[in-house]
């Protein structure tokens, strides 16, 4: 069994295909904190540096998603899921100027999803 630790709404899917036709291939990244790094935000391809303190989790809309460790360390035992609503995206985020913004939602994994992903990490 594969556990897919990020996925995205039907509307995220969406909103990530009509970014991606205006600013090429994209990449996703959510460090935590307060303001901006509280959403998961949208950049192009590389222009944000990823580093040792972050970690892969998976591909929305073909697109990789990123999270630092000391985030995931909170948030590993849950899937997350992006979504988009209306609103104020985050002030570097692609999503910003659109009147959208990505949104983190999750859920608990089940007892089979965490015994996979125990076999997956060991």
């Amino acid at each position: 069994m594969k556990v897919e630790k990020v996925t995205a709404t039907d509307a995220a899917l969406s909103f990530i295909k009509k970014l991606e036709e205006k600013h090429g291939p994209l990449m996703f990244h959510q460090s935590g904190g307060c303001c901006d790094g509280s959403s998961p935000m949208c950049f192009q391809d590389g222009e944000f540096r990823v580093g040792e303190s972050d970690v892969y989790l998976g591909d929305i809309g073909d697109m990789p998603f990123y999270m630092s460790k000391d985030q995931y360390d909170y948030w590993k035992h849950t899937q997350l899921i992006i979504d988009v609503v209306d609103g104020r995206g985050g002030m570097f985020s692609l999503e910003g100027p659109e009147g959208k913004r990505f949104l983190t939602r999750s859920r608990m994994y089940t007892e089979e999803e965490r015994k996979a992903l125990q076999q997956e990490n060991a």
